[in-house]
Protein backbone atom coordinates (compact mmCIF):
# COMPACT_ATOMS: atom_id res chain seq x y z
CA UNK A 1 0.00 0.00 0.00
CA UNK A 2 1.12 3.73 -0.96
CA UNK A 3 1.21 5.97 1.45
CA UNK A 4 1.74 9.10 -0.45
CA UNK A 5 -0.38 10.74 -2.78
CA UNK A 6 1.17 10.02 -5.80
CA UNK A 7 0.17 13.47 -8.50
CA UNK A 8 0.56 12.65 -11.95
CA UNK A 9 0.11 16.25 -14.25
CA UNK A 10 0.04 16.27 -18.74
CA UNK A 11 0.98 19.17 -20.16
CA UNK A 12 0.06 19.30 -24.07
CA UNK A 13 0.92 22.15 -25.56
CA UNK A 14 1.41 23.11 -29.15
CA UNK A 15 5.44 22.43 -29.43
CA UNK A 16 5.72 20.03 -26.18
CA UNK A 17 3.84 17.55 -23.98
CA UNK A 18 5.28 16.49 -20.34
CA UNK A 19 4.11 14.02 -18.09
CA UNK A 20 5.23 14.77 -14.66
CA UNK A 21 5.21 12.15 -11.72
CA UNK A 22 5.45 13.85 -8.14
CA UNK A 23 4.65 14.19 -4.42
CA UNK A 24 4.60 16.40 -1.29
CA UNK A 25 8.27 15.48 1.39
CA UNK A 26 7.57 15.75 4.65
CA UNK A 27 8.82 19.91 4.73
CA UNK A 28 5.77 19.92 2.43
CA UNK A 29 7.33 20.66 -0.53
CA UNK A 30 6.65 18.56 -4.22
CA UNK A 31 9.23 16.35 -4.76
CA UNK A 32 9.64 15.14 -8.97
CA UNK A 33 9.82 11.12 -8.89
CA UNK A 34 9.82 11.08 -12.51
CA UNK A 35 9.41 13.43 -15.69
CA UNK A 36 8.76 12.62 -19.14
CA UNK A 37 9.20 14.80 -22.28
CA UNK A 38 8.06 14.19 -25.93
CA UNK A 39 7.77 16.28 -29.71
CA UNK A 40 4.03 17.37 -29.54
CA UNK A 41 3.19 16.59 -33.23
CA UNK A 42 -0.84 16.65 -33.32
CA UNK A 43 -1.30 20.26 -31.59
CA UNK A 44 -1.69 23.37 -33.16
CA UNK A 45 -2.20 26.68 -30.79
CA UNK A 46 -3.00 24.94 -27.73
CA UNK A 47 -5.81 22.68 -30.37
CA UNK A 48 -5.56 19.44 -30.85
CA UNK A 49 -5.86 18.65 -34.60
CA UNK A 50 -4.60 15.00 -35.51
CA UNK A 51 -5.59 12.45 -32.70
CA UNK A 52 -3.59 9.65 -33.81
CA UNK A 53 -0.76 11.72 -33.34
CA UNK A 54 -1.50 13.46 -30.59
CA UNK A 55 -2.00 10.05 -28.55
CA UNK A 56 1.75 8.93 -29.82
CA UNK A 57 3.20 12.20 -28.38
CA UNK A 58 1.20 11.29 -25.12
CA UNK A 59 1.82 7.69 -24.48
CA UNK A 60 5.49 8.33 -25.37
CA UNK A 61 5.91 11.01 -22.40
CA UNK A 62 3.86 8.67 -20.22
CA UNK A 63 6.34 5.91 -21.04
CA UNK A 64 9.64 7.97 -20.30
CA UNK A 65 8.04 9.66 -16.96
CA UNK A 66 7.51 5.97 -15.92
CA UNK A 67 10.80 4.52 -16.85
CA UNK A 68 12.44 7.16 -15.29
CA UNK A 69 10.33 7.01 -11.80
CA UNK A 70 9.29 3.11 -11.20
CA UNK A 71 5.27 4.33 -11.02
CA UNK A 72 3.06 2.68 -13.34
CA UNK A 73 0.41 5.60 -14.05
CA UNK A 74 -2.96 5.29 -14.02
CA UNK A 75 -5.15 8.60 -13.74
CA UNK A 76 -3.39 12.11 -14.90
CA UNK A 77 -4.44 15.72 -14.36
CA UNK A 78 -4.46 17.71 -17.95
CA UNK A 79 -4.19 21.37 -18.53
CA UNK A 80 -6.38 23.12 -21.09
CA UNK A 81 -5.84 25.84 -22.98
CA UNK A 82 -5.57 27.00 -26.39
CA UNK A 83 -7.04 29.74 -28.75
CA UNK A 84 -11.30 28.69 -28.15
CA UNK A 85 -10.42 29.70 -24.80
CA UNK A 86 -12.34 33.05 -23.87
CA UNK A 87 -13.50 34.68 -20.68
CA UNK A 88 -16.39 36.89 -19.01
CA UNK A 89 -16.72 38.43 -16.17
CA UNK A 90 -20.84 37.69 -14.52
CA UNK A 91 -22.62 38.85 -11.38
CA UNK A 92 -25.76 36.37 -10.26
CA UNK A 93 -27.75 36.40 -7.02
CA UNK A 94 -30.82 33.81 -5.18
CA UNK A 95 -32.92 35.29 -2.70
CA UNK A 96 -32.69 32.52 0.27
CA UNK A 97 -36.19 31.03 1.33
CA UNK A 98 -35.47 31.32 5.15
CA UNK A 99 -32.80 34.17 5.82
CA UNK A 100 -32.34 33.32 9.63
CA UNK A 101 -30.65 29.93 8.45
CA UNK A 102 -26.76 30.27 7.85
CA UNK A 103 -25.55 29.94 4.56
CA UNK A 104 -24.26 26.46 3.39
CA UNK A 105 -22.35 24.71 0.59
CA UNK A 106 -25.93 24.00 -0.73
CA UNK A 107 -26.26 27.99 -0.81
CA UNK A 108 -23.35 28.66 -3.13
CA UNK A 109 -24.04 25.05 -4.91
CA UNK A 110 -27.53 26.59 -6.31
CA UNK A 111 -25.71 29.68 -7.00
CA UNK A 112 -23.11 27.43 -9.27
CA UNK A 113 -25.50 25.41 -11.14
CA UNK A 114 -27.79 28.94 -12.16
CA UNK A 115 -24.25 30.57 -13.50
CA UNK A 116 -23.53 27.22 -15.51
CA UNK A 117 -27.03 27.58 -17.02
CA UNK A 118 -25.96 30.90 -18.89
CA UNK A 119 -26.62 30.72 -22.41
CA UNK A 120 -23.28 30.23 -24.95
CA UNK A 121 -22.57 30.48 -28.29
CA UNK A 122 -23.35 27.67 -30.38
CA UNK A 123 -20.55 24.43 -29.65
CA UNK A 124 -19.54 26.43 -26.50
CA UNK A 125 -19.38 25.50 -23.11
CA UNK A 126 -18.49 26.51 -19.53
CA UNK A 127 -15.51 25.14 -18.40
CA UNK A 128 -14.79 26.94 -15.32
CA UNK A 129 -16.44 29.07 -12.87
CA UNK A 130 -14.44 31.10 -10.19
CA UNK A 131 -16.34 33.38 -7.54
CA UNK A 132 -14.81 36.20 -7.14
CA UNK A 133 -16.28 38.20 -4.44
CA UNK A 134 -19.55 37.71 -2.69
CA UNK A 135 -22.17 39.70 -1.84
CA UNK A 136 -24.81 39.60 1.43
CA UNK A 137 -27.86 41.32 1.59
CA UNK A 138 -25.64 44.61 0.24
CA UNK A 139 -22.72 44.11 2.42
CA UNK A 140 -19.47 43.70 -0.15
CA UNK A 141 -16.41 42.53 -0.26
CA UNK A 142 -17.26 38.89 1.90
CA UNK A 143 -14.93 35.99 0.76
CA UNK A 144 -16.11 33.37 2.79
CA UNK A 145 -19.93 33.32 2.96
CA UNK A 146 -20.27 30.55 4.80
CA UNK A 147 -22.09 30.77 8.12
CA UNK A 148 -23.27 33.97 7.71
CA UNK A 149 -26.93 34.99 7.88
CA UNK A 150 -28.65 36.60 5.08
CA UNK A 151 -31.78 36.28 2.96
CA UNK A 152 -30.07 37.23 -0.77
CA UNK A 153 -26.63 35.84 -1.59
CA UNK A 154 -24.94 37.63 -4.88
CA UNK A 155 -21.63 36.87 -6.10
CA UNK A 156 -19.41 38.22 -8.75
CA UNK A 157 -17.79 34.98 -11.20
CA UNK A 158 -14.97 34.97 -13.49
CA UNK A 159 -16.53 32.25 -16.06
CA UNK A 160 -14.14 30.32 -18.82
CA UNK A 161 -15.67 29.20 -21.47
CA UNK A 162 -14.80 27.13 -24.44
CA UNK A 163 -15.34 25.03 -27.35
CA UNK A 164 -16.94 21.33 -26.40
CA UNK A 165 -14.81 19.62 -29.14
CA UNK A 166 -11.64 20.38 -28.50
CA UNK A 167 -11.85 19.52 -24.75
CA UNK A 168 -13.42 16.24 -25.76
CA UNK A 169 -11.17 15.71 -28.23
CA UNK A 170 -8.42 16.34 -25.69
CA UNK A 171 -10.29 13.65 -23.34
CA UNK A 172 -10.39 11.08 -26.20
CA UNK A 173 -6.42 11.19 -26.70
CA UNK A 174 -5.65 10.74 -22.91
CA UNK A 175 -8.52 7.63 -22.76
CA UNK A 176 -7.06 5.87 -25.99
CA UNK A 177 -3.80 6.25 -24.85
CA UNK A 178 -4.37 4.09 -21.63
CA UNK A 179 -4.98 6.32 -19.01
CA UNK A 180 -7.84 8.57 -17.12
CA UNK A 181 -8.70 11.66 -17.00
CA UNK A 182 -8.59 12.68 -13.17
CA UNK A 183 -8.88 16.21 -13.44
CA UNK A 184 -8.82 19.53 -15.65
CA UNK A 185 -7.17 22.40 -14.67
CA UNK A 186 -6.69 26.34 -17.24
CA UNK A 187 -2.92 26.03 -17.81
CA UNK A 188 -2.37 29.73 -16.82
CA UNK A 189 -3.84 29.08 -13.35
CA UNK A 190 -1.67 25.70 -12.65
CA UNK A 191 1.28 27.77 -14.06
CA UNK A 192 -0.20 30.62 -11.87
CA UNK A 193 0.29 27.89 -8.48
CA UNK A 194 3.53 26.92 -9.27
CA UNK A 195 5.48 30.60 -9.84
CA UNK A 196 3.46 32.89 -7.79
CA UNK A 197 3.69 33.89 -3.63
CA UNK A 198 0.09 34.46 -2.30
CA UNK A 199 1.92 38.19 -1.37
CA UNK A 200 1.56 39.04 -5.48
CA UNK A 201 -1.49 37.50 -6.00
CA UNK A 202 -2.91 39.64 -3.51
CA UNK A 203 -0.86 43.10 -3.91
CA UNK A 204 -2.45 42.34 -7.95
CA UNK A 205 -0.16 40.79 -10.69
CA UNK A 206 -0.47 39.90 -14.20
CA UNK A 207 0.97 36.44 -15.13
CA UNK A 208 2.18 35.49 -18.64
CA UNK A 209 2.89 32.26 -20.09
CA UNK A 210 4.53 32.42 -23.40
CA UNK A 211 4.36 28.74 -24.62
CA UNK A 212 5.13 27.40 -28.47
CA UNK A 213 1.43 28.10 -29.67
CA UNK A 214 -0.15 30.21 -27.46
CA UNK A 215 0.69 33.30 -24.58
CA UNK A 216 -1.47 33.01 -21.83
CA UNK A 217 -2.58 35.87 -19.40
CA UNK A 218 -3.75 35.29 -15.62
CA UNK A 219 -3.96 38.41 -13.62
CA UNK A 220 -4.78 38.56 -9.82
CA UNK A 221 -5.38 40.84 -7.37
CA UNK A 222 -6.66 40.82 -3.41
CA UNK A 223 -5.81 36.88 -3.89
CA UNK A 224 -8.60 36.45 -6.32
CA UNK A 225 -8.31 35.60 -10.20
CA UNK A 226 -9.16 38.37 -12.03
CA UNK A 227 -9.22 38.44 -15.92
CA UNK A 228 -7.65 35.41 -18.24
CA UNK A 229 -6.71 35.77 -21.65
CA UNK A 230 -5.26 33.64 -24.30
CA UNK A 231 -3.37 35.52 -27.29
CA UNK A 232 -2.89 32.79 -29.99
CA UNK A 233 0.78 33.50 -30.75
CA UNK A 234 3.98 32.13 -28.64
CA UNK A 235 7.26 30.84 -29.57
CA UNK A 236 6.59 28.99 -32.73
CA UNK A 237 5.91 32.46 -34.44
CA UNK A 238 8.73 33.64 -33.42
CA UNK A 239 10.64 30.68 -34.92
CA UNK A 240 8.16 30.98 -38.30
CA UNK A 241 9.85 34.58 -38.64
CA UNK A 242 13.10 33.61 -38.23
CA UNK A 243 12.96 30.81 -40.93
CA UNK A 244 11.14 33.10 -43.30
CA UNK A 245 13.28 36.25 -42.75
CA UNK A 246 16.67 33.99 -43.05
CA UNK A 247 15.83 31.34 -45.76
CA UNK A 248 16.73 28.39 -43.28
CA UNK A 249 14.85 25.40 -42.78
CA UNK A 250 12.69 25.17 -38.79
CA UNK A 251 15.29 23.06 -37.01
CA UNK A 252 17.89 25.94 -37.42
CA UNK A 253 15.42 28.33 -36.59
CA UNK A 254 14.83 26.80 -33.60
CA UNK A 255 18.17 26.22 -32.53
CA UNK A 256 19.45 30.13 -33.67
CA UNK A 257 16.50 31.19 -31.57
CA UNK A 258 17.70 29.19 -28.28
CA UNK A 259 21.31 30.34 -28.50
CA UNK A 260 21.51 33.40 -30.32
CA UNK A 261 18.22 35.27 -30.33
CA UNK A 262 17.71 38.34 -28.00
CA UNK A 263 14.62 40.29 -27.91
CA UNK A 264 16.92 43.72 -27.86
CA UNK A 265 18.43 44.45 -31.23
CA UNK A 266 20.58 47.02 -29.72
CA UNK A 267 22.72 44.30 -27.43
CA UNK A 268 24.69 42.64 -31.14
CA UNK A 269 27.29 44.41 -32.96
CA UNK A 270 27.01 44.48 -36.78
CA UNK A 271 30.05 42.39 -37.19
CA UNK A 272 28.44 39.30 -35.39
CA UNK A 273 27.81 36.51 -37.34
CA UNK A 274 26.90 33.09 -37.08
CA UNK A 275 27.43 30.39 -39.51
CA UNK A 276 24.38 27.59 -40.50
CA UNK A 277 25.65 24.70 -42.61
CA UNK A 278 24.20 24.12 -46.31
CA UNK A 279 21.64 21.59 -47.14
CA UNK A 280 23.17 18.55 -49.18
CA UNK A 281 26.14 19.89 -49.83
CA UNK A 282 25.85 23.78 -50.60
CA UNK A 283 27.72 26.46 -49.24
CA UNK A 284 27.39 27.75 -45.35
CA UNK A 285 24.85 30.49 -44.80
CA UNK A 286 26.46 33.37 -42.82
CA UNK A 287 23.53 35.11 -40.31
CA UNK A 288 23.69 38.03 -38.95
CA UNK A 289 23.20 38.39 -35.07
CA UNK A 290 21.90 41.43 -35.35
CA UNK A 291 19.51 41.20 -38.35
CA UNK A 292 18.21 37.77 -36.11
CA UNK A 293 17.39 40.09 -33.34
CA UNK A 294 15.60 42.61 -35.19
CA UNK A 295 13.28 39.38 -36.67
CA UNK A 296 12.85 38.54 -32.72
CA UNK A 297 12.11 41.92 -31.77
CA UNK A 298 9.89 42.72 -33.47
CA UNK A 299 7.16 39.24 -33.31
CA UNK A 300 8.03 39.78 -29.40
CA UNK A 301 6.93 43.60 -29.28
CA UNK A 302 3.44 42.40 -31.04
CA UNK A 303 2.83 39.71 -28.70
CA UNK A 304 3.90 41.62 -25.42
CA UNK A 305 1.73 44.49 -26.86
CA UNK A 306 -1.30 42.12 -27.38
CA UNK A 307 -1.16 40.81 -24.31
CA UNK A 308 -1.01 44.66 -22.20
CA UNK A 309 -4.10 45.22 -24.23
CA UNK A 310 -5.53 42.55 -22.44
CA UNK A 311 -4.19 44.18 -19.10
CA UNK A 312 -5.41 47.61 -19.83
CA UNK A 313 -8.64 45.63 -20.42
CA UNK A 314 -8.40 44.68 -17.47
CA UNK A 315 -8.31 48.25 -15.95
CA UNK A 316 -5.13 48.49 -14.11
CA UNK A 317 -4.98 51.86 -14.48
CA UNK A 318 -7.74 52.04 -11.58
CA UNK A 319 -5.71 53.06 -8.62
CA UNK A 320 -8.14 50.12 -7.18
CA UNK A 321 -7.18 47.70 -9.55
CA UNK A 322 -3.35 47.92 -9.58
CA UNK A 323 -0.84 45.77 -10.37
CA UNK A 324 1.37 46.57 -7.31
CA UNK A 325 3.30 42.87 -8.17
CA UNK A 326 3.66 43.95 -11.68
CA UNK A 327 4.15 40.98 -13.92
CA UNK A 328 5.87 37.47 -13.77
CA UNK A 329 6.59 35.87 -16.97
CA UNK A 330 7.21 32.00 -17.27
CA UNK A 331 7.17 29.35 -19.99
CA UNK A 332 9.19 28.75 -23.01
CA UNK A 333 9.40 31.90 -24.50
CA UNK A 334 10.84 33.41 -20.70
CA UNK A 335 13.87 31.80 -21.63
CA UNK A 336 14.61 34.39 -24.59
CA UNK A 337 17.41 36.42 -24.05
CA UNK A 338 16.66 40.40 -22.20
CA UNK A 339 12.28 39.66 -22.69
CA UNK A 340 12.51 40.76 -19.28
CA UNK A 341 14.01 44.52 -20.44
CA UNK A 342 11.84 44.69 -23.27
CA UNK A 343 8.83 44.11 -21.20
CA UNK A 344 9.43 46.71 -18.90
CA UNK A 345 9.79 48.84 -21.56
CA UNK A 346 6.81 48.28 -23.22
CA UNK A 347 4.65 48.09 -20.22
CA UNK A 348 6.70 50.36 -17.89
CA UNK A 349 6.07 47.47 -15.04
CA UNK A 350 8.07 45.53 -12.84
CA UNK A 351 8.88 42.43 -14.70
CA UNK A 352 10.50 39.09 -13.05
CA UNK A 353 10.85 35.69 -14.41
CA UNK A 354 9.01 33.14 -12.95
CA UNK A 355 10.98 29.50 -12.12
CA UNK A 356 9.09 26.77 -10.28
CA UNK A 357 11.45 26.00 -7.62
CA UNK A 358 10.22 27.43 -4.82
CA UNK A 359 7.41 25.01 -4.71
CA UNK A 360 10.22 22.01 -5.49
CA UNK A 361 12.11 20.24 -3.08
CA UNK A 362 16.05 20.91 -2.59
CA UNK A 363 17.51 18.47 -4.07
CA UNK A 364 15.42 18.60 -7.65
CA UNK A 365 17.22 19.19 -10.96
CA UNK A 366 17.99 22.89 -12.38
CA UNK A 367 16.22 21.56 -16.05
CA UNK A 368 12.72 20.90 -13.77
CA UNK A 369 13.41 24.24 -12.32
CA UNK A 370 13.32 26.02 -15.38
CA UNK A 371 9.82 27.93 -16.58
CA UNK A 372 9.73 25.48 -19.42
CA UNK A 373 7.95 23.28 -16.93
CA UNK A 374 5.95 25.80 -14.95
CA UNK A 375 2.74 24.27 -15.92
CA UNK A 376 4.06 20.60 -15.50
CA UNK A 377 4.60 21.65 -11.89
CA UNK A 378 1.14 23.30 -11.31
CA UNK A 379 -0.61 20.76 -13.13
CA UNK A 380 0.86 17.91 -10.18
CA UNK A 381 0.69 20.42 -7.15
CA UNK A 382 -3.20 20.95 -8.55
CA UNK A 383 -3.36 17.21 -8.61
CA UNK A 384 -2.09 16.77 -4.94
CA UNK A 385 -4.45 19.18 -3.81
CA UNK A 386 -7.41 16.13 -5.23
CA UNK A 387 -5.72 13.49 -3.32
CA UNK A 388 -5.78 11.46 -5.94
CA UNK A 389 -3.46 8.30 -5.96
CA UNK A 390 -2.43 8.62 -9.58
CA UNK A 391 0.61 5.79 -9.96
CA UNK A 392 1.43 2.88 -8.41
CA UNK A 393 5.23 0.64 -8.30
CA UNK A 394 5.93 -1.07 -11.01
CA UNK A 395 6.90 -3.72 -8.75
CA UNK A 396 3.26 -3.92 -7.75
CA UNK A 397 2.42 -3.88 -11.34
CA UNK A 398 4.46 -5.90 -12.81
CA UNK A 399 5.14 -8.55 -10.12
CA UNK A 400 4.49 -11.98 -11.53
CA UNK A 401 3.82 -15.07 -9.55
CA UNK A 402 6.95 -17.33 -9.10
CA UNK A 403 6.59 -20.95 -10.44
CA UNK A 404 8.07 -23.59 -8.76
CA UNK A 405 9.17 -27.10 -10.24
CA UNK A 406 8.19 -30.17 -8.55
CA UNK A 407 8.83 -33.90 -9.11
CA UNK A 408 5.56 -35.97 -8.74
CA UNK A 409 5.48 -39.78 -8.57
CA UNK A 410 2.05 -41.21 -9.22
CA UNK A 411 3.01 -44.79 -9.15
CA UNK A 412 6.11 -46.27 -8.52
CA UNK A 413 6.85 -48.48 -11.78
CA UNK A 414 5.64 -45.38 -14.25
CA UNK A 415 7.95 -42.96 -15.13
CA UNK A 416 8.44 -39.56 -13.41
CA UNK A 417 6.17 -36.40 -14.43
CA UNK A 418 7.18 -32.84 -14.36
CA UNK A 419 4.88 -30.26 -13.89
CA UNK A 420 3.80 -26.40 -12.92
CA UNK A 421 2.23 -25.68 -9.76
CA UNK A 422 1.53 -21.95 -8.85
CA UNK A 423 2.71 -20.77 -5.17
CA UNK A 424 -0.26 -20.20 -3.08
CA UNK A 425 0.40 -16.33 -2.09
CA UNK A 426 -0.56 -15.92 -5.89
CA UNK A 427 -3.76 -14.70 -4.98
CA UNK A 428 -2.19 -12.41 -1.97
CA UNK A 429 -0.57 -10.33 -4.55
CA UNK A 430 -3.18 -10.50 -7.13
CA UNK A 431 -4.86 -8.63 -4.41
CA UNK A 432 -1.90 -6.12 -3.90
CA UNK A 433 -1.82 -5.69 -7.34
CA UNK A 434 -5.38 -4.45 -7.16
CA UNK A 435 -5.63 -2.41 -4.10
CA UNK A 436 -4.24 1.08 -5.23
CA UNK A 437 -7.04 1.36 -7.60
CA UNK A 438 -9.47 0.97 -4.50
CA UNK A 439 -7.52 3.18 -2.55
CA UNK A 440 -7.65 5.97 -5.10
CA UNK A 441 -10.47 5.77 -5.61
CA UNK A 442 -11.29 6.11 -1.98
CA UNK A 443 -9.22 8.85 -1.61
CA UNK A 444 -10.48 10.91 -4.83
CA UNK A 445 -13.76 10.93 -2.92
CA UNK A 446 -12.41 12.53 -0.03
CA UNK A 447 -12.72 16.09 0.71
CA UNK A 448 -10.29 17.60 2.91
CA UNK A 449 -11.98 19.54 5.99
CA UNK A 450 -10.14 23.16 5.89
CA UNK A 451 -10.57 23.39 2.32
CA UNK A 452 -11.82 27.81 1.40
CA UNK A 453 -15.05 27.85 -1.00
CA UNK A 454 -12.93 28.34 -3.91
CA UNK A 455 -11.57 25.64 -3.79
CA UNK A 456 -14.29 23.48 -3.17
CA UNK A 457 -16.56 25.20 -5.99
CA UNK A 458 -13.36 24.41 -8.37
CA UNK A 459 -13.14 20.74 -7.19
CA UNK A 460 -16.35 19.95 -7.28
CA UNK A 461 -17.38 21.58 -10.72
CA UNK A 462 -14.10 19.89 -12.28
CA UNK A 463 -15.14 16.76 -10.76
CA UNK A 464 -18.64 17.32 -12.23
CA UNK A 465 -17.00 18.36 -16.29
CA UNK A 466 -14.66 15.58 -15.95
CA UNK A 467 -17.60 12.88 -15.32
CA UNK A 468 -19.36 14.79 -18.18
CA UNK A 469 -16.30 14.17 -20.50
CA UNK A 470 -16.43 10.82 -19.41
CA UNK A 471 -19.75 10.20 -20.16
CA UNK A 472 -19.45 11.66 -23.11
CA UNK A 473 -16.79 9.33 -24.13
CA UNK A 474 -18.32 6.01 -23.31
CA UNK A 475 -21.35 6.94 -24.82
CA UNK A 476 -19.50 7.43 -27.89
CA UNK A 477 -18.13 4.24 -28.00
Amino acid sequence: MEKDNIAVGLDIGTTKIVAMIGKKNEYGKLEILGIGKSKSLGVARGVVNNITQTIQSIQQAILEAENNSGYKIKDVVVGIAGQHIRSIQHTDYISRSNPEEVIGENDIQLLIDQVNKLAMLPGEEIIHVLPQEFKIDGQSEIKEPIGMYGGRLESSFHVVVGQASSIRNVGRCIQSSGIELSGLTLEPLASADAVLSQEEKEAGVALIDIGGGTTDLAIFKDGIIRHTAVIPFGGNVITEDIKEGCSIIEKQAELLKIKFGSAWPGENKDNEIVSIPGLRGREPKEISLKNLSKIIHARVVEIVEQVFAEIKAYGHEDPRKKLIAGIVLTGGGAQLKHIKQLVEYITGMDTRIGYPNEHLAGNSSEEISSPLFATAVGLVMNSIENSTQSAVRMELVNEQPKVVYRNVNTQPQQPVQQRYEVEENYVERVETINEPREIRNNISNKVTKDESTETKIRRSFFDRYVDKIKDFLDNAE
